[in-house]
């Protein structure tokens, strides 16, 4: 019991992120793409935020390069995708 304590908060960062981006899932395969797709955009933005704040040994999953490649990735990705999907209009989904 007390090992799996000890696991968790190190996976509380990826799994905060994962329910984000879970949720703009629904959000996508319930006809509401553009929600859906802020929601992943935040879902990046937030894995940002956590790497840029939390030290290295309790992010867990989060940290797969060093911490400003990780940031820079996590963060731009994050920022185009909502970007995108806010600024999408109607007209240029119906070609013209």
């Amino acid at each position: 019991m007390t090992a799996l304590r000890s696991r968790l908060p190190v996976h509380a960062p990826m799994t905060f992120v994962l329910l984000i981006a879970a949720a703009g899932m629904v959000r996508t395969l319930t006809q509401h793409w553009r929600e859906g797709a802020v929601l992943l955009g935040g879902a990046l933005i937030v894995a940002a935020i956590l790497r840029l704040l939390l030290p290295t040994e309790r992010v867990g999953l989060l940290a797969i390069r060093s911490r400003p490649i990780d940031v820079l990735c996590y963060g731009g990705l994050g920022t185009v995708i909502s970007v995108l999907a806010m600024t999408i209009t109607a007209s240029l989904l119906n070609g013209g």
